[in-house]
């Protein structure tokens, strides 16, 4: 069996409405291509909390008042981790602070924490090779936030995943979940052998209290009204691409194989 392998680093993000699968396909796109490796903001910033850095006692402080996560300080998570990881390095001339000693919850400007502006953008150089390949997942959301990573690390692939609305609600309202594993079933394409309960254990499923079609409603035009700037400005930058389809299955060979053109995938 050939293994796909890429010839230069692919710094990608999914963008998708709600329930449209973005997870599905960053789990089949890591199985399919090694090289890749998911980032993960939301995962960054409870590691940090939970291992109280600096860092994560600022993030929690602010969570618990109440306060959304600035912008600067997920941005300040995402570069650590890069740097972390070897695959940006910082060309300044004194050594790179892991984490900032104090930042200032209520400016949420890239500046808090010297993030470069984009009139910096030489400062930080990044690495093309395959190893150094990422799906970047809960950040950005917003043509800000995209603004803002632009001057750190150039994304190379923006997906558009776009599924009818209509379809997703249909999907969720077919939706039961197993509470204490998590599983998942849909009575349209991914029934439990038994209706009503969990093929491992036999316990009863449910339904999530959310998964209600006037509340998908809201979040699907929520989603719609913040992520049109966010594709518009990915689209001037030429890195776009919308995949349509109704499902995960539908979308994943195309999306393969437009990886494919894109990263010079080779097989091996």
């Amino acid at each position: 069996m050939t293994v796909p392998r890429l010839a230069k680093a692919a710094r990608v993000i999914l963008v998708g409405a709600p329930g449209v699968g973005k997870g599905t396909q960053t789990e089949r796109l890591m199985n399919r291509f090694s090289e890749l490796s998911s980032i993960s903001s939301g995962d960054l910033l409870r590691k940090n909390v939970r291992e109280r850095t600096p860092l994560g006692i600022q993030a929690e402080s602010a969570m618990k008042s109440g306060k959304l996560v600035p912008d600067a300080m997920i941005l300040r998570l995402i570069i650590n981790e890069l740097t972390k990881r070897g695959w940006i390095r910082d060309n300044a001339l004194r050594p790179y602070a892991v984490y900032a000693s104090s930042i200032d919850m209520a400016d949420n400007t890239v500046d808090a924490v010297t993030i470069p502006s984009p009139l910096r953008t030489s400062r930080y150089t990044f690495s093309e090779k395959p190893s150094a390949s990422f799906i970047l997942d809960g950040f950005p959301r917003t043509a800000g936030q995209a603004i803002q990573l632009d001057s750190i690390v150039p994304i190379n692939m923006v997906v558009h995943l776009n599924t009818p609305s209509d379809i997703i609600i249909d999907r969720i309202c077919n939706r039961w979940v197993h509470e204490s594993s998590g599983r998942v079933y849909n009575t349209t394409f991914n029934a439990p052998k038994v209706d009503g309960k969990d093929d491992l254990t036999g316990e009863p499923l449910m339904r999530r209290a959310d998964d209600d079609p006037e509340v998908w409603k809201a979040r699907l035009k929520s989603f719609r009204e913040t992520s049109e700037p966010l594709l518009e400005h990915y689209d001037k930058l030429g890195v776009l691409w919308t995949v349509n389809g109704n499902s995960s299955d539908e979308i994943s060979p195309q999306l393969f194989n437009e990886f494919g053109k894109r990263f010079g995938a080779l097989e091996h």
